[in-house]
């Protein structure tokens, strides 16, 4: 069994506007193993985002505390890579330049880090691409020039926050399988925001459900070793895949009629 390395101690948040307050998370309690992959799955406002945000480092809890091996959670750390919906490349820097933005802010742009970034960037078979320009890439090839840019600082914890939710289908898939392999070769401990149930279940070793009005955890679902040995793709084929779909999907219905009766 891995060590723990992530925990949510009774975590709420509620964030206060010129309109009053809102509840956002209640008494969020949640361990992470290193190298495991979670998945957080849960309809709209139910506070998916906002529990990134606090592992993150962006905000503070309202009370209750987050620990990173046994330390508290205060600001932003390399060690948590943030990977999310759009790929925010810029566009008048090259592929390779892109990649390099992290390790020139942390000033770690060392020849041993440029060339890990681009051994990544070639596991993603980009590296004939490295001179190009982001207006030059399709959607799926910015979104793994985006993985490449948050891997090259060898972040030990990385957030994706809903990130192929942009693409057609046929590229989601294979993007699921080449992020799935690249976090298991390094051991990466990643939770994964996402409304895909079958994304969840093809991906994650941990599906977190949701509830909503506040944002609070419903319901823990381990993926067994059949769905979770394989990548994605060939995850999706497994019999027992239509079991633990129509399982989310039966406890996502009652969330959203929870949801529409309050």
């Amino acid at each position: 069994m891995s060590k723990e390395i992530i925990k949510f101690n009774n975590v709420c948040k509620t964030y206060v506007t010129m309109e009053g307050e809102t509840e956002a998370l209640r008494n969020i309690n949640l361990s992470i193993r290193e190298g495991e992959f979670i998945a957080i799955l849960g309809p709209s406002g139910c506070g998916k985002t906002t529990i990134l945000s606090l592992l993150a480092g962006l905000i503070s809890p309202t009370s209750g505390s987050i620990t990173i091996w046994n330390k508290e959670v205060k600001s932003t750390s390399q060690n948590v890579g943030y990977m999310l919906q759009h790929d925010y490349l810029l566009n008048w820097r090259t592929i390779k330049q892109n990649i390099m933005l992290g390790l020139e802010i942390l000033k770690q742009n060392t020849k041993e880090n440029r060339d890990y970034a681009l051994e990544l960037l070639n596991e993603m078979n980009l590296l004939p691409f490295q001179n190009y320009y982001a207006h030059q890439l399709s959607g799926g090839m910015r979104q793994r020039v985006a993985l490449v840019r948050t891997l090259a600082i060898k972040p030990y914890i990385l957030l994706l926050d809903e990130p192929f939710s942009a693409l057609d289908y046929t590229t989601r898939l294979r993007l699921e399988d080449l992020v799935s392999e690249t976090l298991r070769k390094r051991n990466k401990t990643a939770i994964l925001v996402t409304h895909d149930i079958a994304e969840a279940i093809s991906m994650a070793d941990r599906i977190i459900i949701m509830a909503t009005s506040p944002g609070r955890i419903k319901r823990e679902i381990e993926v067994p070793p059949p769905l979770r040995d394989p990548l994605p793709f060939s995850s999706r084929k497994v019999p027992e895949f239509q079991k633990y779909f129509q399982l989310i999907w039966r406890e996502m219905n009652e969330n959203e009629n929870e949801s529409i009766q309050k």
